[in-house]
């Protein structure tokens, strides 16, 4: 990945739907070799093309990234959570908490409800630690490409 290649991945990031005529200019490239390089970081599995809610744009006005640790595998534990679907993602960590599971519920209550009565009963949890996310627009990502 050069300088060109990341300079498309911060435009990309900043508007997904940008058109290559647009793209090209901003990062030194014609129209058409902007295309050729997006597409060879995407057929390379650099770069994959998804389209990303905004929970908090689809009714969702509690979030919460949840820190958990777990007396055994937690890859199970993981598996349980992601069968709710007011759990975005699980990740496994090698820190302070054995995974992480990011929630997203309608209201602050039933984010309470859902660590209380849900998460908590899960076999192997021992600790939840809630982080709540506050304020409108909190979900957006930048990934440093350089």
């Amino acid at each position: 990945m050069d300088d060109i290649d990341r300079a498309i991945l911060r435009e990309l990031q900043t508007d997904g739907r940008i058109p290559y005529a647009d793209l090209g200019p901003k990062v030194g490239l014609s129209a058409s070799a902007a295309r050729q390089r997006l597409q060879r970081l995407i057929d390379t599995k650099a770069v994959q093309v998804v389209g990303v809610t905004d929970p908090m744009a689809m009714g969702g006005q509690a979030m919460a990234l949840l820190g958990l640790s777990v007396d055994g595998d937690p890859r199970a534990v993981a598996d349980e959570l992601s069968r709710h679907d007011e759990v975005v993602y699980t990740v496994l960590t090698a820190g302070t908490f054995d995974l992480f599971a990011e929630a997203v519920c309608r209201h602050p209550r039933d984010l309470l409800d859902f660590v209380n009565d849900v998460v908590r009963p899960i076999e192997g949890v021992t600790r939840v630690e809630n982080f709540p996310y506050f304020g409108i627009h909190t979900h957006r990502f930048f990934w440093n490409v350089g």
